[in-house]
């Protein structure tokens, strides 16, 4: 992983993303790449439908040119405010800064195809409409973390340093994957990692089996291991364990092998994203 991407968009949530960006590349050497997307259409589809009949097209133009005018120069506040919090952080030489217009999930494929170099994309739970939508996840993130083909952290309300971290084990093909990360990243040296599966009450012994081959793993990679066998549904026993274990962040599989996929992404990873006021890493 040499680059990390990072979706701003000025929100509270946005702020603590980069703070989150911050302390990991202080603890690993790679590029932070800060986006900002202007999703122009949002603006275009309402002004069609409410005025544009009655205005006439000339004020409609006209209005949509200030829209993109307050665009642009909330892009180049967003630039400065991001640049000079990196700056104050030592992480001049590492960060760049790049405005985009259309929609972010198609911006985020765009670069990560582009730019083989990016290992990790970094957004908030929810944007610049959290206030209004506390019960409801960022449709915006949900969809970026769908399309991505990279680790997403997303990230939470509140900083607070990363210093233990819970990666919830279900074996499979996306918990494998996290595995191999969780195993080869300097990222986590010098971490607390709980390693923890879920018994749903089919195969305790499947369970255990499978706990003991990712703990084999992750002990040869050197990771401080604790290991446990929760019992109950998944999103309830991980999220009362993250709580109870004061974990800072939570690593798991965006899918898994227990349950249906949802229209966007697991039901378990979406109860636990809206759940869990700690960052979530989260893998496809």
């Amino acid at each position: 992983m040499k680059k990390v991407l990072i979706c701003t968009d000025g929100s509270p949530y946005s702020e603590e993303c980069c703070q989150f960006a911050a302390w990991l590349a202080k603890r690993v050497d790679v590029h932070l790449h800060a986006v900002y997307v202007s999703d122009l259409r949002q603006f275009e589809l309402s002004v069609v439908a409410d005025l544009s009949g009655s205005m006439g097209i000339q004020p409609y133009q006209g209005m949509l040119t200030q829209i993109q005018d307050m665009e642009d120069q909330k892009a180049k506040l967003l630039k400065a405010g991001t640049l000079d919090f990196f700056n104050k952080q030592g992480l001049e030489d590492r960060v760049t800064f790049a405005h985009y217009k259309g929609l972010l999930v198609d911006r985020v494929l765009d670069l990560e195809r582009e730019d083989p170099e990016i290992g990790m994309v970094m957004l908030g739970k929810r944007g610049e409409n959290a206030n209004f939508a506390t019960e409801h996840l960022g449709s915006t993130m949900e969809r970026v973390v769908r399309a991505s083909e990279k680790p997403c952290l997303v990230t939470s309300r509140k900083f607070r340093e990363i210093k233990k971290i819970a990666f919830a084990y279900d074996g499979s093909p996306s918990c494998q994957k996290a595995l191999k990360f969780l195993s080869t990243s300097p990222l986590f040296e010098g971490l607390d990692v709980h390693l923890v599966t879920v018994d749903e009450g089919r195969n305790e012994e499947e369970a255990s089996e499978r706990l003991s081959e990712a703990s084999s793993q992750l002990q040869a990679s050197g990771l401080k291991l604790v290991t446990q066998v929760l019992t109950g549904i998944a999103e309830n026993v991980i999220g009362e364990y993250v709580e109870s274990e004061d974990i800072d962040l939570l690593v798991m599989g965006a899918y898994g092998h227990s349950r249906i996929r949802y229209l966007i992404i697991g039901s378990t990873t979406t109860d636990l994203i809206r759940r869990c006021h700690i960052p979530i890493l989260l893998f496809r």
